[in-house]
């Protein structure tokens, strides 16, 4: 089987974190702090705080820009399920909206629409806005950041799968654009750190409340604490926090990847333009890419044009697995999930995310993918369309 996805794991990999095991720090030692300098360098960050997954990094992003109960977050619904469940843990409702059917992004347009219809009706408005950069392609995130200035939202960039993308020439995770940026180190994202996220961001305000909701809200620095120290162990809880720390041992493989980030983002790059031109001519559609940007490359979707191919889209998904290519779907519309649909969304509220449902396969892409495989995963798709 030719999966859609797979990590690489040299031996400096293995190297690295077996160093780690034979050291004297398993757990907040030298190797974190060494993985966020990789992150805040590779992306022009001023500040970068490594967590357990992305899903905690969504989770404390919202806490830090004080979502809670009785506000609304607003995100896209061709997502995983934790860009939207991030808002929910902290106590406050979850809207969508549709996505833009060139990209799959959430449509920067819609987005106006319907700032302008909650405006003119009364109805909620964001506090926070999570664009999600699917597949690696960054969203017009300086549309949305007008848009935010505008309306008074704040925005946590989901860049869960576009780390080494770049948008309008600057590394997505700068936050020119947000205030906030997330990122995801899951195996069969572009780099893996096993299970990981980070956030980064510019304002110090904002890290230091990460800083303490990553670690139990609890802290040893003197100008944060209620009273003077009572010795050399004293610390302070000041906040409600959670153990969402980031290990050693998961640092110290993001540390190795990390030092490979550009090739690997350079190698899918040229794999999908690869894939642009040999499906020409099926009945497909392929990525399209917006202009000012260059794309991670996380994951290539393509589009099927039902009406040209005698088959269902489910017969096509599983005529490819069945033949060992390893396709997958991203994603299931978070709407019509049941637990969604039990919070009043219905099937139809959002018709772009629908349609792109009913067509979208991913097929596969990965660094380390061989000429052979990627020239059999075209000519299966070729014999099964």
């Amino acid at each position: 089987m030719i999966p859609y996805g797979k990590q690489e794991i040299t031996q400096q990999d293995i190297d690295a974190v077996v160093d780690v095991l034979k050291s004297d720090f398993l757990t907040q030692g030298p190797q974190v702090p060494l993985f966020e300098q990789s992150i805040k360098f590779a992306v022009d960050a001023e500040h970068a705080l490594a967590v357990n997954s992305a899903t905690s990094a969504l989770h404390i992003a919202c806490l830090a820009l004080g979502v809670g109960k009785g506000d609304v977050v607003w995100t896209t619904p061709i997502t995983f399920v934790a860009s939207a469940n991030c808002a929910l843990y902290c106590g406050a409702d979850v809207d969508f909206v549709d996505i833009d059917p060139l990209t799959y992004n959430l449509s920067a347009e819609n987005l106006k629409k319907k700032l302008q219809h909650a405006k003119e009706n009364n109805l909620a408005l964001p506090k926070v806005v999570i664009p999600v950069h699917l597949c690696g392609q960054p969203c017009e995130m300086e549309k949305i950041h007008t848009l935010g200035q505008e309306y008074g939202f704040a925005i946590i960039e989901d860049a869960s799968h576009a780390i080494g993308g770049k948008y309008k020439g600057n590394p997505i995770g700068n936050c020119e654009y947000s205030d906030i940026t997330v990122f995801s180190f899951h195996p069969v994202k572009i780099v893996t750190t096993a299970e990981g996220g980070v956030v980064t961001t510019n304002s110090k305000e904002l890290a230091a409340k990460l800083d303490l909701l990553r670690s139990h809200g609890i802290t040893r620095d003197s100008s944060l604490m209620a009273n003077d120290s009572h010795g050399g162990w004293y610390y302070e809880q000041v906040d409600l926090g959670f153990n969402y720390r980031m290990t050693e041992m998961q640092a110290a493989l993001g540390v190795s990847q990390m030092s490979r980030l550009h090739d690997f983002v350079a190698k899918r790059n040229a794999l999908a333009a690869r894939y642009d031109e040999l499906l020409k001519g099926l009945p497909l559609v392929t990525p399209y890419q917006i202009e000012d940007s260059y794309s991670g490359r996380h994951l290539y979707v393509i589009r099927l044009n039902l009406d040209e191919i005698q088959k269902s889209h489910k017969q096509v998904f599983d005529e490819l697995r069945g033949k060992e290519i390893g396709v997958n779907l991203h994603y299931i519309p978070v709407h019509i999930q049941p637990y969604y649909k039990q919070l009043g969304f219905n099937i139809g509220d959002f018709p772009e995310a629908e349609k792109y449902y009913q067509k979208a396969i991913s097929i596969p892409l990965y660094h380390t993918m061989s000429e052979l495989e990627q020239l059999q995963v075209i000519k299966v798709i070729k014999e099964t369309l």
